[in-house]
C-alpha cells in the first residue's frame, strides 16, 4: 500500500489526507501529519511537523518537538513537547506577496497568495464584521484592504466559488436582503455594493438584529429592518425600489415571502436570488 494514502503513517510515513470536514492522519515516527481536509486538521508524528490545517481551520498540532503549519486565514498550530517546538504560522499576511484580481462577478474579487481566497474590498478598512482576515495589499501608492469571504459561513459565497452563472448583484445595486440574522453576509454585499449602492436588511430576530445593527452603525449603505419578511407593509415607507432581492429566509413558505416583497419593492427587469433548503 502506498505510504501517503494510510489512514495513518507507519514508521517514517506521512499521514493519510483528511476528506471534506475530516481530520488527516496522524504521521508515524519520524514524519509529518496528513493533511487536514475541508475544515480538518492533521496531526504530527514523533520528531516532525504537525499536518497543514485544511480551508478555514487551525493547522495541525506538532509532533514530539515539531512544528503545525497554518490553515487558510485562520490560527497556526501548536508546537509540543519537544525542545523548540514553535507555534504555526497563521494565514495571510498581505504585503507585496499576495495579487488580488478581479472575479467574473463584478465587485468580488480572488486574493492568490500561499493560499486562494474569495474575498471583497473593505468598506470600513480597519474593521472585521465576524473575525475573518483581513489582507491589505499595496497598489502602486494605495493601500487596499480586503475583507476574506469564508464559504463556510456565507451561502452567497458558496454559491460563488460554486460557480453561480449571475448573482445580478454590482457596484451601485439596491438590494433587499430578507433573512439577515447577524449581518455576515450582508456585510460582504454591503462592501460589494459599494458607498454607491444600498443594502436593506430585513431580519425578525431581535437577538441577531442587535448585531446587524452595530454592522450598520459603521456601514453606511446598510438600512437594518427589524420586521417579519411575511408583512413586507409594515416597511413599506423605509424601502425603495430595488434591482434584487436576496432572500434567505429558510421558512415553509419562503416563495410567498419572496412573492410578496418583490411585488411591493422589485422593480421591472428586475432580479430574486433565493436560498432554498
Amino acid at each position: 500500500m502506498r505510504p501517503g494514502f494510510s489512514p495513518r503513517g507507519g514508521y517514517g510515513d506521512r499521514g493519510g489526507g483528511g476528506g471534506y470536514g475530516d481530520r488527516g492522519g496522524r504521521g508515524g515516527f519520524g514524519d509529518r501529519g496528513g493533511r487536514g481536509g475541508f475544515g480538518g486538521r492533521g496531526r504530527g508524528g514523533f520528531g516532525d511537523r504537525g499536518g497543514r490545517g485544511g480551508f478555514g481551520d487551525r493547522g495541525g498540532r506538532g509532533g514530539f518537538g515539531g512544528r503545525g503549519r497554518g490553515g487558510f486565514g485562520d490560527r497556526g498550530g501548536r508546537g509540543r513537547g519537544g525542545r523548540g517546538g514553535r507555534g504555526g504560522r497563521g494565514g495571510f499576511g498581505g504585503g507585496k506577496r499576495v495579487i488580488v484580481e478581479p472575479h467574473r462577478h463584478e465587485g468580488v474579487f480572488i486574493c492568490r497568495g500561499k493560499e486562494d481566497a474569495l474575498v471583497t474590498k473593505n468598506m470600513v478598512p480597519g474593521e472585521s464584521v465576524y473575525g475573518e482576515k483581513r489582507i491589505a495589499v499595496e497598489e502602486g501608492e494605495l493601500k487596499m484592504e480586503y475583507r476574506a469571504w469564508n464559504p463556510f459561513r456565507s451561502k452567497l459565497a458558496a454559491a460563488i466559488l460554486g460557480g453561480v452563472d449571475q448573482i445580478h448583484m454590482k457596484p451601485g445595486s439596491k438590494v433587499l436582503y430578507l433573512g439577515a440574522a447577524s449581518g455576515t453576509t450582508v456585510s460582504h454585499v454591503s462592501d460589494l455594493v459599494g458607498p454607491e449602492g444600498l443594502v436593506y436588511a430585513v431580519e425578525f430576530s431581535h437577538r441577531s438584529g442587535r448585531d446587524l445593527i452595530n454592522v450598520a452603525k459603521k456601514r453606511t449603505n446598510i438600512i437594518p429592518v427589524i420586521e417579519d419578511a411575511r408583512h413586507p407593509h409594515k416597511y413599506r415607507m423605509l424601502i425603495g425600489m430595488v434591482d434584487v432581492i436576496f432572500a434567505d429566509v429558510a421558512q415553509p413558505d419562503q416563495t410567498r415571502i419572496v412573492a410578496l416583497n418583490a411585488h411591493n419593492f422589485l422593480k421591472n427587469g428586475g432580479h430574486f436570488v433565493i436560498s432554498i433548503k
